[in-house]
């Protein structure tokens, strides 16, 4: 494998981290620098002299000319969700040298290249969608395989970005190994009441008839049917469950970011309109003040009603994602996008800092041969191709950028000069994003990383290979995290809670650099590093739910308007509604309708088979405006995306197919028929999303063909400006 060629010192064992982050940082710099002024000079051929949409069709509320880092703020909040940062986690199964390399050249050659060509031709195109574009420079029938891809796939990844907030906040019940016991440390007593037994800390978890054990250095609660105790060891029957509660601190946190951010847009745009600065001091301010009194509302008794389960946290977010979405832009999305990218960069920006500074020891093998065909973390039968590929996508190339990039962003840009900041720029920092999160996770020890990230029912599958890994056993410290962060973090799956802790991890070791001597008050501030990485990620991805939604309202307007023209009509309150109404529905459905690695995995792919989409339709506009001698910088990057996303759809689609198999040959009842439902599903949705991607390339092609070789008339969009 191509991983195996590098050179020895990127490879031994444990390296330091600085060195990785300068090399990145250099990388990137140089990227923006000469390949992103190539882009815009000889690629989108920008030009300031030409009237952008936002200052064209300007009506304050879906078009509005946006100062350049306000808008670059907006645009970046709603781009990076939770691909950057938790692909990165989930990969470090792989080790971390596979991942950092796909970031990196990904993200320099066709992340950044796609997001900045996407909104250069929105802006030439009117503002136009990415669906719209593929109608006016491929044709009809490229067009309806857009709409209809785009629809399913917006839904998809709405979903599974918000599944990582579900698995981050919602308390859940998690199950045991089959056959498994706890074993009670000496002298110490449980008794079960109302079917539930506080299990204490020490407690030790035995299967495989006492031959496998596990260690419990934190305490817990367990429900079941019953209890049976022989001899110390308390037999767990079929169903018994650990109770995971919800995060009261997190949701607390989170949910007032809300607020903060509505007051912070009636300060920009109506109180004193234009102080921007003012406006962000004050909205980091309450929101740095939210993350100490979540502390306070976790330890009181108000902390139960922000206590939430899986299914509260879906349905608090679906009724935000309704509302943020039909709201003005200025009254909470700008804001609200704007607050969480200063607190986002802000943050990047102090844990590239807490690196050079700390230069804490990648744990994580550089490449992990234990796990390179499947594992615990990313599925036991995904092998690292092609699923690195879709597990890391957003950090490197994501098809949902192309949405924002041709949704809402260019409605909003003041200058064309602006989207080279802005396109390129902005994914540009989505993959230091990336970096950083899989250096978090890298610098957790071996144990811990597979403690949080591994289902304690799927323990006994890969316990001997993960402490083969771990070197001699290894250490595991998930008990002492539990105590400082005062959260359950064993079997936490999903990546948002191990980056939390690897992201503590990283600004503990920074502090310590300068105050060693103060080791209780810096164990007193792990909970609110913790926390403050909990609200740090959650914004990510709520700021990206509520612009796709918003997306995703728009693009069902668009088509629904072939029904009726009223309903295409985005100020017409009852359209908004419905339309909001069905894409929000849809996300919600699909966000709990399966385990988390297959509805990952299922949006990466729709995701990356979306940049498919998108490099197609870019492609396409470029040969229409003249400029087919760079049709390379789009057609390398989409085949090679296409590769790696059609395998692996290939492969989801044949797990589908045998679990539909499977699930016809079990007992008729209400388990069996929505296991069969759901596996129906996701199979047509694969199925929808090739075949329309089938259909938009085809007609590409004979478009690209059409002008280049039978020399047919370009399709412009513009007439050249020219400067006196």
């Amino acid at each position: 494998m191509m991983f195996l060629a590098l050179p020895s010192f990127l490879v031994q064992t444990h390296i330091s981290a600085m060195p990785v982050m300068v090399a990145v940082l250099c990388c990137m710099a140089i990227a923006y620098r000469y390949y992103s002024a190539f882009l815009a000079a000889k690629v989108a051929v920008l030009n300031d002299a030409r009237t952008t949409p936002a200052v064209k069709y300007n009506d304050g509320q879906n078009y509005h000319p946006t100062n350049k880092w306000v808008l670059f703020g907006h645009h970046f909040a709603a781009i990076s969700g939770a691909g950057p940062l938790i692909g990165p986690v989930l990969a470090a199964q792989f080790g971390y040298m596979p991942g950092l390399l796909w970031i990196v050249i990904g993200v320099c050659l066709a992340g950044a290249m796609q997001d900045f060509l996407v909104m250069a031709a929105s802006l030439r195109r009117d503002g136009k969608s990415l669906a719209q574009i593929a109608f006016t420079d491929i044709g009809k029938t490229a067009g309806t395989a857009a709409t209809i891809a785009i629809l399913f796939i917006l839904v998809i990844a709405l979903a599974g970005l918000g599944r990582v907030v579900v698995e981050a906040l919602g308390g859940k019940d998690t199950g045991f190994p089959a056959k498994s016991s706890l074993i009670l440390p000496a002298g110490a007593v449980a008794t079960p009441k109302d079917n539930v037994l506080e299990v204490p800390a020490g407690t030790t978890l035995s299967w495989n008839e006492g031959k496998s054990t596990a260690m419990f250095d934190e305490g817990f609660r367990v429900r079941a049917s019953s209890f049976v105790t022989t001899g110390g060891a308390i037999a767990l029957p079929a169903g018994a469950a650990r109770l995971t509660p919800g995060s009261s601190w997190g949701v607390f946190t989170i949910a007032a970011t809300i607020p903060i951010a509505l007051f912070v847009g009636l300060y920009m745009y109506k109180i004193r309109p234009g102080r921007v600065i003012e406006a962000s001091i004050i909205g980091g301010a309450l929101t740095l003040a939210a993350t100490f009194v979540g502390g306070w509302v976790h330890g009181h008794s108000i902390g139960r009603f922000f206590s939430l389960s899986v299914m509260q946290v879906t349905w608090a977010m679906a009724i935000y994602g309704f509302v943020a979405s039909v709201l003005p832009v200025w009254v909470l999305l700008v804001p609200r996008d704007y607050l969480s990218s200063f607190l986002k960069i802000g943050t990047i920006g102090l844990l590239v800092i807490g690196v050079l500074v700390a230069n804490p020891t990648l744990h994580a093998p550089p490449i992990n041969h234990a796990f390179l065909g499947g594992g615990p973390v990313v599925g036991t039968s995904n092998s690292i191709f092609p699923f690195l590929f879709i597990t890391i996508m957003c950090g490197a190339i994501s098809g949902f950028h192309a949405l924002v990039s041709s949704g809402t962003t260019p409605k909003m840009v003041r200058r064309e000069s602006d989207a080279r900041t802005i396109g390129y720029g902005a994914m540009l920092i989505e993959g230091l994003v990336g970096v950083v999160a899989m250096v978090a996770a890298s610098t957790l020890d071996v144990r811990d990383y597979y403690a949080m990230n591994t289902d304690l029912a799927k323990v006994p599958a890969y316990n001997e290979r993960i402490l083969a890994v771990a070197g001699a056993g290894g250490i595991e410290h998930v008990g002492d995290y539990e105590r400082l962060t005062q959260e359950s973090l064993r079997g936490r799956t999903g990546g948002a809670v191990t980056l939390a802790v690897g992201m503590a991890h990283i600004f503990d070791e920074a502090t310590r650099r300068f105050g060693a001597k103060a080791g209780t008050a810096l164990d007193a501030m792990w909970k609110y590093w913790y926390h403050f990485a909990i609200m740090f990620e959650a914004l990510f991805i709520l700021t990206t739910i509520d612009a796709g939604t918003r997306i995703g309202r728009f693009l069902l307007q668009e088509a629904l308007g072939k029904i009726h023209p009223r309903l295409a009509q985005t100020n017409w309150w009852p359209a908004a509604i419905l339309s909001t109404v069905l894409i929000v529905a849809g996300w919600a459905y699909f966000m709990n309708s399966d385990q988390f690695s297959t509805i990952w995995a299922l949006f990466g792919i729709a995701n990356q088979m979306l940049a498919v989409i998108a490099l197609a339709v870019v492609s396409c506009w470029l040969v229409n405006e003249g400029r087919a001698r760079y049709l390379w910088v789009t057609a390398l990057p989409m085949l090679f995306v296409l590769t790696t996303t059609s395998s692996a759809a290939a492969f989801l689609l044949s797990g589908q197919f045998e679990g539909i198999r499977t699930q016809l040959t079990n007992p008729s009842g209400p388990a069996r028929s929505a296991a069969l439902f759901a596996s129906s599903l996701q199979a047509c949705l694969i199925l929808a999303m090739l075949t329309c991607t089938a259909i938009i390339l085809a007609a590409g092609v004979r478009r690209v063909w059409n002008v280049v070789i039978k020399q047919e008339p370009a399709r412009r969009g513009f007439e050249p400006v020219v400067v006196s």
